[in-house]
């Protein structure tokens, strides 16, 4: 192969420009299917068309990529607490956006979703602190919903605020396992069906 060629073949692996975002987006992708340490920063180059001088010119490794990917995804779950919160309307309600809002982001970003749920025990030692203590924040807004509702009486008051959070969390996470794009239900039909099944085990009946 002469120079020619040779310029070529780098053009072809260059490919046209990219960006960091570009770079996190591809490594979502990565994680979300091949795991953390299935995931070589070889890979994300091919899976970019990048050498690794250019691909070393966006991040410094894949600790720094996991923790950004984890961090988006964190970001989008939060999201979701703060849309239910900034509504209003009852806790029944809250819970609701709540669980509706959780299925919306797992199908809309599926690959940070579950590089979140799955990845997040690979952190580096210096972030996994304070993606645990954001997570913790997410479930203790269901937690407070629970027992906003229990104390307006529309939920029942048997029931444990914190281990139904765990209860409903558990169900929506579980999406992630069995959800597949090509399905015959999207995300509103989905998360309708969730909500039925969860109302009909916090909500108390009227007799």
């Amino acid at each position: 192969m002469g120079p020619t060629d040779a310029s070529a073949s780098v053009a072809a692996v260059s490919g046209s420009p990219r960006t960091r975002e570009d770079v996190v987006t591809a490594a979502s992708k990565l994680f979300a299917s091949r795991g953390f340490h299935g995931t070589s920063m070889r890979d994300l180059g091919d899976e970019l068309g990048m050498l690794g001088s250019s691909l070393y010119s966006h991040v410094r490794g894949k600790n720094e990529l996991l923790v950004e990917v984890i961090a988006r995804g964190t970001r989008f779950f939060n999201g979701v607490v703060a849309e239910a919160e900034a509504a209003g309307g009852s806790a029944k309600d809250r819970l609701r956006r709540l669980v509706s809002g959780h299925v919306q982001v797992v199908v809309g970003h599926i690959d940070e979703s579950r590089t979140f749920l799955f990845e997040s025990r690979f952190l580096p030692a210096a972030d996994r602190g304070r993606i645990i203590e954001m997570r913790d924040d997410y479930e203790a807004a269901y937690r407070q919903a629970i027992r906003d509702g229990i104390d307006e009486g529309s939920f029942t008051a048997d029931i444990d605020p914190a281990t139904t959070a765990i209860f409903i969390l558990s169900i929506l996470n579980a999406l992630i396992r069995w959800y597949r794009p090509s399905g015959d239900r999207d995300a509103d039909a989905i998360g309708a069906e969730m909500w039925a099944f969860i109302e009909n085990g916090v909500v108390r009946s009227e007799r």
